[in-house]
């Protein structure tokens, strides 16, 4: 396969969910699937048609060929993932109720935990045109926190831009670790995703203007508001653009943010302005929102936007 336009990098793991409207507890059948943050946004880039790699780690295990199954039917290059036979590959639950959803991580010593910055030596840093990266994948380990650093480094060193999705998760870190690692991140990155309510729960900032302030005007910012809309701050300064989301029915609310992401960074990589990136953002969004799992083929999509 030829070298990716876009490399993301972050754990992908088994899902393993009740069937619906069963609880974890009382269980007797559940469907698997695959998700990950990073794998997410390379399957609907590829869906998109930009040459995509996912580089991570996975265990030997069955789970391990689950993970490579699932992902690279969608086009993205697998090839730089490595097998340990010493750590498994993550699993995870979902235990859905009245109450909302709650979910039960098994990942601690995952194979792809164990990433140190070494990994980060056969990866094709200087041939691609961006590389991705999550917030989750900071949490993992203090090895992954070396890497999702040295990642971004090596990657602007190389002339290679950044993109990196804030992506909060509570169960992995509190807010008083998170903050100040996840902070750092977004500074160093040429294109920034964030959550309002996230910005407001890890950093304090409480509206857009003021995620701005606190991230600084060397990025571009998109500041997501869920079902209103997003925000886009361009570097250096100027004017934000703001762009209404797409009505939706939600289906299952897994795998928006990443679509989103993948949208946005689409239409950048193609040279488009901010609003039709923020707008195919919310095409692909509310495309995810309207299927089961973290990634449906949505290359439907790619045909639509090669038509216009």
């Amino acid at each position: 396969m030829s070298e990716p336009e876009v490399l993301c990098l972050g754990e992908a793991m088994v899902l393993v969910a009740p069937a619906p409207g069963e609880r974890l507890a009382t269980a007797r059948s559940a469907a698997i699937r695959v998700a990950g943050a990073e794998s997410t946004v390379a399957q609907y880039l590829s869906d998109l048609g930009h040459r995509t790699a996912w580089a991570s780690r996975v265990g030997t295990d069955p789970l391990g060929d689950q993970v490579l199954s699932a992902i690279a039917p969608a086009g993205v290059d697998v090839g730089h993932v490595e097998r340990d036979r010493s750590a498994p590959t993550g699993v995870f639950f979902k235990d859905p109720s009245p109450e909302g959803t709650r979910v039960h991580y098994y990942r601690t010593g995952s194979a792809a935990s164990r990433m140190t910055p070494a990994y980060l030596d056969s990866l094709p840093l200087s041939t691609a045109r961006l590389v991705h990266l999550s917030g989750v994948t900071p949490a993992l380990s203090d090895g992954c926190a070396a890497t999702s650093t040295a990642l971004f480094e090596r990657a602007r060193a190389a002339g290679t831009r950044c993109s990196f999705d804030v992506n909060y998760r509570a169960a992995l870190w509190s807010t008083r670790q998170a903050a100040g690692p996840l902070l750092t991140l977004a500074r160093q990155a040429d294109v920034v995703f964030v959550g309002l309510d996230e910005a407001q729960h890890v950093w304090g900032a409480e509206t857009v203007e003021q995620v701005r302030e606190l991230v600084g005007p060397g990025v571009r910012l998109v500041v997501k508001d869920a079902d209103v809309g997003a925000t886009h701050f361009p570097p250096g300064g100027g004017p934000a653009v703001f762009v209404p989301a797409n009505p939706v029915e939600v289906v299952e609310p897994v795998g928006a943010g990443d679509a989103f992401a993948a949208g946005y960074l689409s239409a950048w990589l193609r040279g488009a302005g901010p609003a039709d990136r923020l707008r195919l953002g919310h095409r692909l969004a509310a495309f995810a929102l309207g299927v089961v799992g973290d990634h449906a083929d949505a290359t439907a999509l790619r045909t639509a936007e090669d038509a216009r």
